[in-house]
């Protein structure tokens, strides 16, 4: 029989190395008793797919960022596919997005038929800008879906004021950016539309799961219709209600239902957020600190018009120096577990022969950025550790020749 996991690890083992050095894990998600029980709980009551808990969790994850509804889903990704579906963009209509994300953001566009098009970003933060967006704007555009790049916001207003005189909607994927903040506000306060993930790698997770966030009432109602196949009345709904109730089916729609098990478990981790993203902006400052000392690194910020909760914590390496992967290679051999940077999804074998303008900052993000190791336990002697093997490689890997 395996030991007992400890709290909060997760079921995330270490393991050693050849050289006999526990290996770092890039994240591991804060989950303990609590949850457990709360999970448990919503067991024992016997209502286990989507009800009460589901409704308590989006009132309570709506508040949070500032919004009006939230709209409990199985994932970011069907999130994003239903607010692309609810603008109504299919066919002959452009959808324009970062090719610097998760292939889901790109992907929730082509679902609808609709032609992602994709637009570099800026070097500090990750993230689509005006600047960025403009020479791709056509009068086929239906929407710009701004990504909150691992959790560092976006500046929504400039592109509002790009976009909106066009009749064109701004969608926020915010899937990293729970407890973000932009101009003095949470992530979302103002989003038109914004879709959420609470997938373990993200500060807040229910294992699966996501929510649409919006201010306007008529479209929380119908993402909740679509969520559901298109019935005109919840299970929970139909439960409650009294007397016998008839559903009718009003619309092709789909099946991107939360649990109220999931659920049970994002209202206690909803609890802990402010203290998760403290820790983290605690260990993200110390990382910063420390890799000042590493000659050609820099590492992702707070941008001007906002703070990042440090969803993930990327570096990018020298300019001059070895090859990123020989790098990540260097960091397992030393006991830590690094990641490649964000990925560009134009450039993966299921956007082959898409056309796109061309992204050079995308490219050159994607191949010369890499993801430290950052979550709530992280102790200093492994943030020492962490950097200390990213000098040493970088000191001793030998440059390959371009």
């Amino acid at each position: 029989m395996a030991p007992p996991t400890p709290p909060g690890r997760s079921g995330a083992t270490a393991a050693p190395t050849d050289r006999g050095t526990t290996v770092i894990p890039v994240m591991r998600p804060l989950l303990g008793e609590e949850e457990a029980l709360a999970a448990a709980e919503a067991v024992r009551s016997g209502w286990v797919a989507q009800g009460p808990r589901v409704r308590q969790f989006e009132e309570a994850f709506a508040a949070s960022v500032g919004a009006q509804h939230g709209v409990a889903v199985s994932s970011c990704t069907t999130g994003l596919h239903l607010a692309v579906h609810l603008l109504g963009a299919g066919p002959g209509d452009e959808v324009v997005v970062p090719s610097l994300s998760f292939i889901a953001t790109a992907n929730s566009v082509r679902y609808t038929g609709a032609t992602p098009v994709f637009a570099d970003v800026d070097a500090l933060t990750g993230n689509l800008s005006a600047a960025t967006v403009a020479p791709v704007l056509t009068e086929r555009t239906r929407a710009v879906m701004v990504v909150h790049q691992a959790g560092v916001p976006a500046d929504v207003d400039e592109i509002k004021a790009l976009c909106e005189p066009r009749g064109i909607v701004v969608i926020e994927d915010a899937a990293c950016a729970a407890g973000s903040t932009y101009k003095g506000k949470p992530v979302g306060t103002d989003a038109v539309l914004a879709a959420w993930s609470f997938h373990p790698r993200k500060l807040l997770t229910t294992g699966e799961g996501g929510m649409v966030t919006t201010d306007d009432a008529d479209w929380a109602v119908r993402l909740r219709r679509l969520r559901e196949h298109g019935m005109s009345v919840s299970a929970a709904d139909r439960h409650h209600g009294g007397s016998a109730v008839i559903e009718q089916y009003l619309e092709t729609a789909f099946n991107y239902r939360m649990t109220d098990i999931q659920a049970a478990v994002g209202l206690v981790q909803l609890s802990k957020l402010d203290t998760i993203i403290a820790r983290r902006r605690e260990l993200a400052a110390r990382y910063h600190e420390l890799l000042a000392g590493v000659p050609g690194v820099t590492a992702v910020r707070d941008p001007e018009h906002g703070t990042t909760n440090y969803q993930s914590f990327w570096v990018w390496l020298p300019e001059d120096g070895p090859d990123r992967t020989n790098v990540l290679s260097g960091l397992a051999e030393r006991g830590v577990s690094a990641r490649r940077g964000i990925m560009a999804s134009h450039l993966e074998p299921a956007y082959e022969g898409h056309p796109t303008a061309p992204l050079p900052v995308t490219e050159a993000f994607t191949a010369r950025t890499l993801i430290l190791p950052l979550f709530h336990d992280m102790t200093t002697s492994e943030q020492d550790q962490v950097v200390e093997a990213l000098a040493e490689t970088l000191d001793r890997v030998e440059v390959t020749a371009p």
